[in-house]
């Protein structure tokens, strides 16, 4: 018995060790899209979204493991609601990956166009919600509820910095005409970056799933 434990947790380990690398290959992909946008590197971009199966792997990786886990282990409680909530991560970070690939090919959509209105505001989502993903994962490994919970507040700042940049980029089109379609592509990077932190606080929702068994909402 004591052996058949240690191998399930040994396994847990390894659950962790891999949903914390595919958080490390989306905050990488997320950086890199930005620094594609900013200077509008169009090689750089194309490598962000072909990086982008790594991160597609390891989704299927996770998937796998925790299917084998339950499958082998008939895990209860606390247990069960690790691997529940490990895949439920899992997929959270692959819908982030993706939209970081849709920001790089936003890149390539400008053919070496330099977005020219917003690009501060733009950086400080992108900062905010890489502060996001490094919180909800170390609430995860610490299985701290007090760190999860504080998404909300950043979320929220995401969320009005975006009504911000939209409200601007219409008010800037009315005088730019032909500013009109940088602008639509500008306003798609800002909604991916929050679509992004709704998907962070849902693995901070995971979290407090994991801990208390409670479904809570941080959006």
């Amino acid at each position: 018995m004591e052996n058949s434990r240690q191998t399930f947790d040994l396994a847990l380990r390894q659950l962790r060790t891999k949903l914390l690398q595919m958080g490390e290959g989306v905050q990488s992909a997320l950086k890199n899209s930005l620094i594609a946008l900013q200077q509008a590197d169009l090689d750089f971009a194309a490598k962000v979204r072909d990086n982008d199966r790594n991160i597609n792997r390891m989704e299927h990786d996770v998937e796998d493991m925790c299917i084998r886990l339950i499958a082998t282990q008939q895990p209860v409680a606390t247990d069960l609601r690790k691997i529940v909530a490990g895949m439920r991560i899992a997929s959270d970070l692959e819908r982030i990956g993706d939209l970081a690939v849709d920001v790089a090919k936003t890149v390539i959509r400008l053919n070496g166009q330099k977005p020219r209105y917003f690009m501060d505001e733009i950086q400080r989502m992108a900062n905010t919600v890489d502060d996001m993903v490094s919180r909800a994962l170390q609430g995860y490994v610490d299985n701290d509820v007090t760190l999860v919970q504080k998404l909300a507040e950043e979320d929220d700042e995401v969320d009005k910095t975006y009504r911000h940049i939209v409200e601007g980029l219409f008010e800037q089109s009315e005088h730019t005409p032909e500013f009109v379609s940088q602008a639509v592509y500008t306003a798609f990077v800002g909604r991916y970056l929050e679509r992004c932190g709704d998907h962070v606080t849902n693995i901070g929702e995971s979290v407090i799933y994991i801990v208390s068994g409670d479904r809570s909402d941080l959006n």
